[in-house]
């Protein structure tokens, strides 16, 4: 089943309060010029993971999405699940949500 805006909001908040007030703090700190909301980026995200294929993958689980603030961006890693050997992905680093 493809991801949505939740699943990714959800994701983050699984990595804990830091990350969530990271992704909250890109959009609020840069008023009165705001940045992509926190609904916005996690959008994107679902969207930009589902064209890679991982939204239907079935040995995949989404474990959780760490945020972390790069200058006037955001950059995100998602950690997956690999279910056949049990172990912990983490995918390239992404930010464009400048």
């Amino acid at each position: 089943m493809p991801f949505t805006r939740d699943d990714i909001r959800d994701s983050v908040e699984r990595a804990g309060d830091e990350h969530w007030k990271a992704l909250r703090d890109h959009h609020e700190d840069a008023y009165p010029n705001p940045k992509p909301t926190p609904g916005d980026v996690s959008k994107g995200e679902a969207e930009r993971l589902n064209g890679l294929g991982l939204g239907d993958a079935k040995d995949f689980e989404l474990l959780e999405t760490r945020v972390e603030r790069v200058g006037s961006e955001v950059r995100l890693t998602h950690v997956f699940r690999y279910k056949p050997l049990n172990i912990r992905l983490l995918t390239e680093p992404f930010q464009d949500y400048g």
